[in-house]
């Protein structure tokens, strides 16, 4: 079994990665984790004792610092050690489904044969991007957590913010802040304090909106897809006033989605306000030109691209023409103006940043 330092040594020698002081500084973590989970279990006079499960880590820094990549790194050297990998939105919607379905069945306490479940099936949760807005996550996840930690399972994940920001200004914010204190408890808490953000550069000096629409600009884009999400994807459905908003394919912060996912389905301001929250880099394909005959679809499209544009989202796309060329004709020209004006800066190299 490889251990993660040398395994990201050995990316680096390979050219796969660039050497980071920051990232190699908490390679140890990792593989402190790692090799106490690989320890062999001792034999005591009537049973194997199994050792205490180690301390877990909450990895937090800026976007695009290679926390996603480092937590892959370590899932890869696990071996046959039972793990998930997964996103924390996802993971939370899971949960509030099976419970669903518990209190369906009568089932009084349904937290307790969710957690069950899941402790039966890893012995580590890596979880992407840790952030809870909504207050039913809110309400449920330090019970969750505790039956986790009980049970000894190792809990790794990314966050952007560190522990004491989760929920915050939330609604019974005072309810939640024994999960923060059970997070310091059980975890060491780890700044990557980079300076270099990975995501960014990998777009520096590179195309980000194509058009025309067709089978070169198609292939470029899955390209990018691929550069940037680094594996296989998931769809996240985030839960907004009672709605499902699909994106079809999300993974380390970037997601996937044609203009019909998006804006052919009767979203609103606060759908796309989750997205933007939820995304940092959003591959957004197949826009269309606009006009009176698709005007619900164009008002929506300005309404997202606000929304990207305020929360500095990353937008890789493509389009039936150049942005000043997609709207001609039909009521909304004048308005769009502006929507052409950000889809032109949101192409620069530093936008973001």
């Amino acid at each position: 079994m490889t251990d993660v330092i040398s395994l990201y040594a050995a990316r680096v020698a390979d050219g796969t990665l660039i050497a980071d002081p920051v990232q190699e500084a908490v390679l140890p973590e990792f593989e402190r984790i790692r090799a106490a989970l690989a320890a062999p279990v001792k034999r005591g006079l009537f049973r194997r004792k199994a050792p205490p499960p180690p301390k877990g880590l909450y990895l937090w820094g800026g976007v695009g610092r290679g926390k996603s990549m480092l937590m892959d790194l370590f899932v890869e050297t696990l071996g046959d050690v039972p793990v998930r990998r997964v996103h924390f939105h996802a993971f939370m919607q899971e949960i509030h489904a099976k419970m669903h379905e518990a209190r369906k069945k009568g089932i009084e306490d349904t937290l307790a044969p969710v957690a069950s479940e899941v402790v039966k099936s890893v012995k580590v949760l890596a979880f992407d991007e840790m952030q809870i807005t909504d207050i039913t996550d809110a309400m449920i996840v330090g019970r969750l957590f505790e039956f986790l930690f009980e049970a000894g399972v190792v809990v790794v994940t990314t966050s952007n913010r560190v522990p004491d920001d989760l929920y915050e200004n939330g609604l019974n914010r005072q309810l939640f802040l024994p999960f923060i204190k059970l997070i310091k408890d059980r975890l060491v808490v780890w700044e990557m304090a980079s300076p270099t953000d990975y995501r960014q550069n990998r777009l520096e000096g590179e195309q980000v909106y194509f058009t025309p629409i067709g089978p070169e600009a198609r292939e470029k884009i899955r390209a990018v897809w691929r550069d940037l999400s680094g594996g296989p994807a998931e769809p996240l459905v985030l839960h907004v006033k009672g709605r499902e908003v699909v994106l079809p394919a999300f993974r380390n912060g970037v997601a996937r989605a044609s203009f019909y996912d998006l804006c052919g389905r009767m979203l609103g301001p606060g759908d796309y306000l989750a997205i933007a929250d939820e995304v940092k880099v959003l591959v957004l394909e197949d826009i269309p030109r606009l006009s009176r005959n698709n005007f619900n679809e164009a008002k929506r499209f300005v309404t997202l691209i606000d929304a990207l544009y305020e929360a500095k989202v990353r937008l890789i796309c493509s389009a039936a023409a150049e942005p000043e060329m997609l709207y001609v004709e039909g009521e909304g020209i004048f308005e769009f103006e502006r929507t052409a004006s950000r889809l032109r800066e949101m192409q620069a190299e530093d936008w973001g940043k």
